[in-house]
């Protein structure tokens, strides 16, 4: 049978509009075609539907009647078997990794925003032909999907196997730079929309190719010298690509099965001449920690994957308890394999572990939902976030993180195994498919030689708190506390752009005993009200200045504006607020865990 057939071109680079002519050989008689509301990774309903616009069909030369059945699926009046296109337009101008975008300067897709899916024919190859009419002549393309017959700058025609594979294959279009290297075996290209003149690509090919051979040692050994590798211990991929968008102010990854699209600070980008000394708060790092990440995935939720999704749903929310799992191992993994690679080191590494540790003791929210809990409702908590928030949720990929040290730290201190063997043995038993958390037990039965199930129960299943400290010591890491920061002593999130505004009042702190709420500016700080008090006070514009006007083991007033009123609010600073401090000296427990892969 003939493969479906999309033919994207740009409508009107300055409208923002893609067009898309959808060719299906052979339809269904009253053939369904719908739109996905949602992109596997991103647990949202995102309604792509609704940046969808004047569909219309024809057979032959006869136009067709389309009948809407509900907020993303038509029904088209054809005959079975008789040659059916449809065309519409995509607006594109969501300048992030999960939808589309197109300007003058840059465009890119994922084929869940553009590309309707033929009910029935999911399993049919699907093929891709990118037109360049109307684009700027130094544009190309960069894409993982299979070329067929392509331009040297990458426009024509590309094969996927099945809808899941096309929509799965974002595309980048745009003067981007390019580079390449090879790792494992396996040819990696990267691409940078938006970089400035003084951008390092030499400097990020050569960490990226260090992050990609640490994973495949991780995941499949060291090969043998002078031997390629088996087909057991052979990566997953055959190919893969990195796709960044350097922006003003952004950051984040969506995983894909041969590629990953990325988006960043302009100024988190490796510089020429710049210092290759990396600390825990140096964007650059950040960076480095974003693409291990979504490497990561490449195993561990593409291949990998909760039993939940063996097949997406695009067309209603796919519920799982185990995003901990994926999410927050990968989270464990990613800065724990920078340091593996060479790219970070201990101080940092450690570092960058008593930041997340800090994340999740200050979030209130650990006390109220599971970590499990957390993974169902990510499609109506984690991703609508609101001023409430961290006082009732917990982010599955932070709290997931740290589920996954406290296993690393009780498997090695039991002598027999480590969560590195457990990966590697879950990515066996599960042959690189779906997976449950039955498995997970089993295997950590099985190398341990003991039964994890009351501490998943407790770490997973329930809001007791994680034995941090005593597993960190027992690794050779002195777990310490220390006076918090002024916002965390108040319990206040703010922002202090023209001011200090209020986002967010953690539960139970000082900041909500006063009465202060979300979205008052904090104009002022005041003595005390009481006897012999002046009426002075001081103006506020960013909170360290706080320390500066009033003594803080004293009671004091706040004065903020809400809703245009202006109101006085008794404040005192909560005491023994505190937050977590690591350091460590190198003991054969800790060089185990942070510099050595056990095979």
């Amino acid at each position: 049978m003939q493969a479906i057939h999309y033919q994207i071109s740009a409508h009107n680079l300055h409208a923002h509009l893609f067009d898309i002519t959808l060719n299906i050989p052979s339809p269904a008689a009253q053939q369904v075609v719908s739109l996905p509301v949602w992109i596997a990774g991103s647990y949202l309903v995102r309604e792509f539907a609704k940046h969808m616009q004047n569909l219309s069909a024809r057979q032959g030369k006869k136009t067709l009647a389309i009948t809407q059945l509900d907020k993303n699926s038509w029904q088209i009046d054809c005959q079975a078997g008789k040659p059916l296109s449809l065309n519409y337009q995509v607006y594109a101008f969501d300048n992030s990794v999960r939808t589309a975008w197109l300007d003058a300067q840059r465009g890119f897709f994922n084929g869940t925003s553009l590309c309707l899916r033929v009910h029935g024919q999911e399993d049919q190859a699907h093929q891709l032909k990118l037109a360049n009419d109307g684009l700027p002549s130094d544009w190309q393309v960069a894409t993982a999907l299979r070329p067929e017959k392509t331009t040297p700058k990458g426009f024509g025609s590309y094969l996927a196997e099945n809808y899941d594979e096309l929509v799965d294959s974002p595309v980048e279009m745009g003067a981007f730079w390019s580079g390449s290297f090879s790792a494992g075996g396996v040819e990696h290209r990267f691409v940078v929309a938006g970089a400035c003149a003084s951008f390092d690509g030499a400097r990020l090919l050569a960490d990226t190719q260090a992050i990609c051979e640490a994973e495949m040692t991780f995941w499949h050994g060291k090969p043998t010298k002078g031997k390629s590798r088996s087909a057991k211990n052979r990566p997953p991929h055959d190919r893969y690509v990195f796709m960044l968008n350097a922006v003003d102010n952004s950051y984040g990854g969506l995983e894909h099965r041969h590629s990953t699209a990325l988006i960043c600070k302009r100024a988190d980008l490796p510089r020429i001449g710049q210092s290759h000394t990396l600390s825990a708060t140096d964007g650059y790092t950040n960076l480095l920690g974003l693409i291990c990440h979504e490497y990561f995935h490449t195993w561990n939720v593409k291949r990998l994957r909760p039993a939940e999704l063996t097949r997406y749903d695009y067309g209603r929310e796919n519920y799982t308890e185990l995003l901990w799992f994926f999410e927050g191992f990968t989270s464990y993994y990613d800065d724990l394999l920078l340091r593996r690679a060479g790219l970070i080191d201990n101080a940092t590494y450690l570092a960058l572990l008593c930041k997340n540790i800090n994340v999740v003791l200050q979030s209130p929210g650990r006390l109220v939902q599971t970590v499990a809990q957390a993974s169902f409702d990510a499609w109506v908590k984690y991703y609508r976030q609101d001023e409430n928030s961290p006082n009732a949720t917990i982010s599955y990929y932070t709290k997931g993180a740290l589920v996954a040290l406290c296993l690393d730290m009780s498997l090695r201190q039991g002598g027999k195994t480590s969560l590195d063997a457990v990966m590697r043995t879950l990515w066996q038993r599960c042959q690189g498919g779906p997976m449950t958390e039955a498995d997970v037990l089993a295997v950590l039965q099985e190398l341990s030689g003991e039964s994890y199930a009351d501490r998943l129960a407790t770490w997973v299943h329930s809001t007791a708190e994680l034995p941090l400290q005593a597993l960190l010591r027992a690794q050779g890491v002195d777990y310490l506390e220390e006076a918090a920061g002024l916002a965390d002593q108040l319990g206040l999130k703010l922002t202090e752009s023209g001011g200090v505004r209020i986002k967010t009042v953690l539960r139970g702190s000082a900041a909500e005993t006063a009465g202060f709420a979300a979205g008052d500016e904090w104009l002022a700080v005041l003595p005390a009200a009481g006897k012999g008090k002046t009426a002075g006070g001081w103006r506020l514009n960013k909170l360290d200045e706080l320390p500066l006007y009033v003594d803080l083991t004293h009671a004091f007033q706040a004065l903020v504006a809400r809703d245009q009123r202006l109101m006085h609010l008794p404040v005192r600073l909560t005491k023994g607020v505190t937050q977590v401090k690591l350091s460590a000296s190198l003991s054969p427990q800790l060089a185990a865990w942070l510099e050595t892969q056990k095979q």
